[in-house]
């Protein structure tokens, strides 16, 4: 499609205005600001018709039910009149695009959120890209004899109703979207509504890439205005066939009480644990990879440390080196005033479904390190991390705080180690890393920790690829069990049984 230059602003303007309205007086708090003209001017550089046209035309709509019924409808068209092959085309068009996009997306999602880092955003997505598996993640499986031949397919579950968290918006669309397609699904999202302008413009992307391939319109949708009662009404939808959310414990007991299958990735609080035979230079330069990743927004992210005391010292010595800061008592005590809250409507938040004394302060969440040492009137540069000594019940040993803040609780053995970390997981089973070189020390914990990420000798982020083997995922499936999902875990299984023994084989 050939657009003129007036077509160009007014397709810019659509998606930018209540971006613009909001944001543009608050970009001197980002951290490394891009103004928004920058991603303005990107975006109306594009030859390409990649945005919002009119209502509905790439997949955002207003009304929920008319983003349900056009998902729907694509998906219907989608098993009608295209093949594997032709979702494999759809696939690859919808990576080479958002590779060609990233840096758009990545600017825009930290102008509207505000928190985590512009290049760590720039990785994620190059992960979901070039580490989403596609259709070869569908297997069929067989089996022959003497009394005939049975095959199991892995089919489409049909419209997938998804929830996308504000750590990780565009990449969790780009991911969900790229398994769910591969399984012969279509998807309406419902974003997180603080990262709903980001959102929009990965799932224009999305649908752009789809129709440039030859696909059908509307294969991935979301609502506009995201809230709790749209949400409801997908949920709700008799069209709607598997519900699958990313985010915190409150938003997968919302989708488990739906009546439908559903796929819930919970929050997470992973403990690292180190002794005496890990080797300390390597495992401090892994933790704060893993720690200081996107501000440690990431439900993988190491959380908090229990390290043996007699290596506590040299372990914090190569913290220190790797680019950490140490806060002493005092300067701990002020970032507590500002960065926690005292929970005086005793709700249930974070990362279990217990109530604590104390929340983390949305203000402070993905923050860097050094806009902490502002606060703190500390001039520090190439802070990557901010590490403090506590006790295994501080708050932020309990609470899962999506900030630059590593506490590290000393014990005196192995086994208060593995006693202390299954306890402030709180059993979410998500994520645990351990740097050891003792293979029985290894497997004590793993067994005791039951996590569906594992991580040995290495940064949390190999879980998922990133330095590690195997293939990405945003959604980790623990609290419902489906764990690292890719694009077979969005399918129903149907056996077809062909029985008559060996008339029929032979």
């Amino acid at each position: 499609m050939n657009l003129t230059e007036k077509d160009i602003k007014t397709i810019v303007e659509s998606v930018m205005n209540n971006v613009e309205s909001t944001l543009i007086q608050d970009s001197s708090k980002v951290n490394n600001p891009i103004q928004l003209k920058t991603i303005t001017s990107s975006l109306a550089s594009s030859n390409e018709s990649s945005h919002l046209l009119s209502e509905g035309e790439y997949g955002v709509f207003a009304d929920v039910e008319a983003a349900i019924d056009a998902a729907y409808d694509a998906q219907g068209e989608l098993i009608k009149n295209f093949g594997i092959k032709d979702r494999e085309r759809m696939i690859e068009s919808i990576r080479r695009l958002i590779r060609d996009k990233k840096e758009i997306l990545a600017r825009l999602v930290l102008e509207e959120t505000q928190i985590g880092k512009y290049e760590h955003k720039l990785a994620k997505l190059e992960l979901t890209i070039d580490k989403t598996p596609g259709t070869e993640d569908l297997q069929t499986d067989s089996f022959t004899g003497d009394d005939g031949l049975t095959f199991v397919e892995k089919s489409p579950f049909g419209l997938i109703g998804a929830v996308t968290p504000v750590t990780n918006p565009t990449e969790t669309i780009i991911n969900n979207a790229i398994g769910m397609i591969a399984a012969g699904n279509s998807v309406v999202f419902n974003a997180h509504p603080a990262s709903k302008q980001s959102s929009a413009l990965a799932v224009t992307f999305i649908n752009q890439a789809i129709e440039q391939s030859g696909g059908p319109q509307n294969l991935v949708t979301m609502v506009k205005d995201p809230t709790l009662n749209t949400l409801e009404t997908i949920a709700k939808s008799q069209k709607v066939k598997l519900l699958v959310g990313t985010g915190g414990p409150a938003m997968v007991r919302t989708l488990l009480k739906s009546g439908k299958k559903a796929i819930g990735a919970g929050a997470g609080n992973p403990p690292v644990i180190v002794d005496e035979t890990a080797n300390l230079k390597k495992a401090a330069k892994a933790i704060i990879e893993g720690a200081s990743f996107d501000n440690n927004l990431l439900c993988i992210a190491e959380k908090e440390v229990f390290v043996l005391d007699h290596v506590a010292d040299d372990l914090i010595f190569e913290l220190l080196n790797e680019g950490a800061y140490m806060l002493d008592r005092n300067k701990l005590a002020d970032v507590m005033n500002f960065a926690l809250e005292e929970n005086i409507n005793n709700s249930v938040a974070g990362c279990s479904y217990k109530k604590r004394n104390y929340l983390v302060s949305k203000d402070w969440i993905g923050k860097d390190a050094s806009t902490f040492l502002n606060k703190l009137n500390i001039v520090e540069k190439d802070v990557k991390l901010l590490i403090c000594e506590v006790d295994f019940h501080h708050p932020f040993v309990q609470l899962e705080q999506l900030m630059p803040i590593l506490p590290i609780v000393r014990v005196n053995d192995i086994d208060e180690a593995i006693k202390k970390a299954v306890a402030a997981e709180h059993g979410n089973r998500h994520t645990a890393v351990i740097h050891s070189q003792n293979i029985d020390t290894i497997t004590k914990f793993a067994r005791a920790i039951e996590t569906t990420l594992f991580i040995s000798n290495a940064s949390s982020l190999a879980g998922v690829g990133y330095g590690g083997e195997g293939h990405t995922t945003m959604t980790i499936a623990g609290p419902t069990g489906e764990g690292v999902t890719s694009a077979k875990t969005f399918t129903r299984q149907r056996r077809t049984a062909i029985a008559g023994g060996l008339n029929i084989i032979g």
